[in-house]
């Protein structure tokens, strides 16, 4: 689709052709992407959807933490949500955040004012937007538990407010409706000593980094936990804990968290991943189910 621009409607915000994505993406693979769109602002995105040619192809990236890019690119149009989405704003213990603001920035932004009931995200990758997606969560805390309201805009243009229940929140996925894009969402917590709330997430904060390889080249949680059971423990039980193909391979910290060890490609990550799935499900007559969202062609 490159040079296709012209195309597409006028747009107050950033229309970017073949953007490299390997080095954007937490997993530091990927091919390029034919048009990124960076809207400026949800009435800039509401049109531009409206108006879109509806046999372009569209796919929201956000901040690209759990998300595994093909070696072939994204086709079409990648639309990622920035600056203009970031606002977080106060009214009591309720919290209004759009969907580009980031998870960590939420938490912070809810400890300095005294409002617990964020502390699992200070550790989440990643966006607001796909953390509502992904219904996202740590410790015994979701998305779903905090939220009062989301905002979401469709594949027409059209805006949506939804209720939680609206949102048919299960674990690690929303059913909202197909194509939404979130672009807000209203959260409450309750009130509580800033001084608490930054101990629970500093004991959080130690517990991760002890646990997790977050300083590695990586797409968080690989697989969803299958019900009453956790994903690494499937994983070393097959005895997959030493698999690798190419550069990929998975974290001696927790075997659920795949590795770029620095020149694998997409390929490479896909094909491990489904190595691990033909493994455990040969083992253990399990299946696991891929929480990394895949993305884009092949070649």
């Amino acid at each position: 689709m490159t040079g296709h621009v012209a195309k597409l409607p006028p747009v107050r915000g950033r229309l970017l052709e073949n953007v490299p994505m390997a080095q954007r993406s937490w997993l530091k693979v990927g091919g390029p992407v034919d048009v990124l769109f960076t809207p400026d602002g949800e009435d800039d995105l509401m049109s531009f959807l409206a108006a879109c040619p509806k046999d372009i192809p569209l796919t929201v990236i956000g901040a690209t933490s759990n998300l595994l890019i093909r070696d072939g690119g994204i086709r079409g149009v990648a639309i990622q949500l920035g600056k203009a989405f970031s606002g977080i704003h106060f009214a009591g213990a309720t919290i209004a955040a759009g969907a580009g603001a980031s998870c960590a920035a939420l938490s912070e932004a809810a400890a300095k004012a005294g409002i617990s009931g964020f502390e699992f995200l200070s550790g989440i990758p990643g966006l607001i937007g796909g953390a509502l997606f992904m219904n996202a969560g740590a410790y015994g805390q979701d998305i779903a538990g905090i939220l009062t309201q989301a905002i979401a805009v469709d594949r027409e243009g059209q805006r949506h407010e939804l209720s939680p229940h609206a949102m048919h929140f299960s674990y690690r996925q929303s059913q909202a409706g197909e194509g939404f894009i979130f672009t807000h969402a209203v959260f409450r917590g309750h009130p509580d000593e800033t001084s608490e709330i930054r101990a629970r997430m500093a004991e959080m904060k130690a517990k991760r980094e002890a646990t997790q390889p977050i300083h590695e080249a990586t797409a968080g949680s690989t697989f969803k936990n299958p019900p009453g059971m956790r994903a690494w423990e499937l994983i070393e039980r097959a005895g997959c804990a030493d698999m690798r193909v190419g550069d990929a391979h998975l974290s001696p910290l927790h075997r659920n968290f795949m590795i770029n060890g620095g020149k694998a490609t997409a390929f490479d990550c896909e094909t491990l991943g489904e190595e691990v799935r033909r493994k455990v499900q040969e083992k253990t007559g399990i299946s696991l189910e891929w929480e990394v969202r895949i993305v884009g062609d092949a070649t």
